[in-house]
């Protein structure tokens, strides 16, 4: 087995996964704008259902060394792209997040992309940095799994060439 990061479509038998990996406290306060009740089966499965049937996200599972180990998306918010990833807490640390963004960036030609992540998500604004995004604004709103308001930074990957803001 390697330790190569792989992406791969989402099948069926991911969903369980996903849901065990929503239910760490800890990814969930550092994720901070996840899903209202992470134990609420119900609504994740009905989120999946929606979202798997929308031709213009793309969803990849993240494995390594044959092992799932989390998920990574580009998705339409109004008239931009958005991504976002959840690797699963044990594997973090690991550098899986940054490849996993960066084998989708290679997918998705599209730019240019945003992204959102808590200020004080250092981990994950180190990778979206590692990336290429560059921040390009602030916002705040309600996070469920910390029960407040939350300022967050909104990112950019801006298209090649393009110039960049400097933060």
């Amino acid at each position: 087995m390697t330790n190569e990061v792989l992406l791969r479509p989402v099948r069926d038998d991911d969903l369980p996964a996903f849901f065990a990996h929503e239910q760490d406290p800890q990814a969930n306060w550092m994720a901070a704008f996840g899903p209202k009740d992470p134990s609420d089966r119900a609504a994740f499965d009905a989120h999946w259902a929606r979202i798997r049937a929308d031709e213009r996200i793309v969803n990849r599972a993240v494995v390594v060394g044959g092992r799932l180990v989390g998920r990574v998306a580009a998705f339409p918010v109004g008239e931009q792209t958005e991504v976002s990833y959840w690797i699963d807490a044990a594997h973090w640390g690991r550098g899986h997040a940054t490849a996993a963004l960066r084998a989708l960036l290679r997918e998705v030609p599209h730019r240019p992309l945003h992204a959102r992540a808590a200020k004080d998500n250092a981990a994950s604004l180190a990778v979206l940095r590692k990336c290429g995004f560059v921040v390009i604004g602030e916002d705040s709103g309600y996070a469920p799994s910390r029960g407040t308001e939350v300022e967050e930074y909104v990112l950019e990957l801006p298209a090649e060439g393009a110039d960049q803001p400097d933060r």
